[in-house]
């Protein structure tokens, strides 16, 4: 039978050897506790530096450069000479066409024909009625010389040679009567022929072989005389008295990039009252692609002036207006009011609210707020 020690204390457990595993085990706790505090402080201190950073901005420097001002033209090309060529005289049924649209023709080549076929027999009978009258003309006035003649001899009294001389007169007339139908008749036959009036490009063709043409009617054909072509547009009231007669004029079509040179040739004496706007004619060289009815614009340079031109993206607007960022001496961000007098180019053009050599946010502006401080880099690289 085994004895307990007495001097130990009955149900003791705290050894000193449990006592020391337990002051480490504490130590430990502590360590542990103190190195996530530590780590919590230096990341509330990273966050704070990150937010307190100078954000870096790209600027632009205000710098006054020539500009040039050009006023737009807007409207479709024209022939400069359009005639319309319709038929003469009674009219009728189109027998034939010689012509298409877009062909080249000279004047006085034939075009179309009308039908002939009662006009040449008219013709054929006044030329022979014609020859009757001559022939008669020609019997009566022998027969009054003969009368002449002997009427001094006493042959024939004075009223026979009166009578003949009467017929003479009278035959001579005929003559003339008979000519004039003639050629009247002639003339009819002769507007049956549909001929272009001048050198000349078709532009239309409005009639078909077996179709009725009456004059008054819808024209036949429209002739661009000489070819030539022109742009008839319109420009803005406050921008017709800066344009001048012979000004160079640069003109594109519709989905072309290829510029067609011209010339101001016409500007308008009114401007029409309800869209404020007047005409302008631009003459231009002809050309296969310049057809008549199509849309066009035109640009028209009217002077070169020194002006501050920013680019798009440094100019901003909200509900208070147009405006941009300068970056002030003390590298602060300014919110400055500009006016806008054009587009150019290379960007906008202001006409003030900036000075030269001062620095304007160039990109990223809307993002930035008024006061607030930054690392300008200008646009070439360095820093400011």
């Amino acid at each position: 039978m085994l004895l307990k020690d007495s001097s130990q204390p009955a149900g003791s457990w705290l050894t000193p050897r449990r006592m020391t595993w337990m002051l480490m085990a504490i130590a430990v706790v502590i360590i542990a506790v103190l190195a996530l505090r530590l780590t919590q402080a230096l990341a509330i201190k990273k966050a704070v530096s990150n937010k307190t950073a100078v954000p870096a901005v790209s600027v632009t420097e205000v710098s006054v450069s020539t500009v040039p001002t050009t006023i737009e033209i807007i409207g479709t090309i024209h022939a400069r000479y359009d005639m319309p060529i319709g038929v003469e005289g009674d009219g009728g049924r189109i027998a034939a066409i010689y012509v298409e649209a877009g062909d080249h023709v000279k004047r006085g080549q034939l075009l179309a024909r009308l039908n002939v076929s009662v006009l040449t027999p008219q013709v054929a009978n006044l030329e022979a009625a014609l020859e009757q009258a001559r022939a008669e003309a020609e019997l009566a006035d022998a027969e009054y010389h003969r009368a002449v003649a002997v009427g001094a001899s006493g042959a024939l009294s004075l009223e026979e040679t009166q009578r003949r001389k009467s017929s003479s007169l009278t035959a001579a007339a005929r003559v003339k009567l008979a000519a004039a139908q003639l050629a009247e008749a002639e003339a009819k036959l002769a507007r049956a022929e549909v001929r272009a009036p001048a050198d000349g490009t078709i532009l239309t063709r409005n009639v078909e072989v077996g179709q009725t043409a009456t004059p008054g009617g819808e024209a036949l054909f429209r002739l661009s005389e000489g070819g030539e072509v022109e742009l008839r547009g319109q420009v803005a009231e406050q921008d017709l008295p800066l344009l001048k007669l012979g000004q160079d004029v640069s003109v594109r079509l519709t989905g072309t990039l290829q510029p067609y040179p011209g010339q101001v040739r016409l500007l308008g004496a009114v401007i029409d009252p309800q869209t404020r706007l007047g005409t302008v004619r631009v003459a231009l060289k002809p050309d296969p692609n310049l057809r008549p009815g199509a849309f066009a614009r035109a640009e028209v340079t009217v002077s070169n002036a020194r002006r501050t031109v920013l680019p798009q993206t440094a100019v901003l607007t909200d509900e208070k207006g147009t405006y941009v960022l300068v970056v002030t001496a003390e590298k602060k961000v300014e919110r400055r009011a500009v006016h806008v007098s054009g587009i150019v180019g290379n960007g906008v053009s202001i006409a003030d609210g900036v000075k030269d050599k001062e620095e304007v946010v160039a990109t990223a502006g809307a993002f930035l707020q008024e006061g607030e401080l930054v690392r300008p880099i200008l646009k070439d690289g360095g820093a400011s």
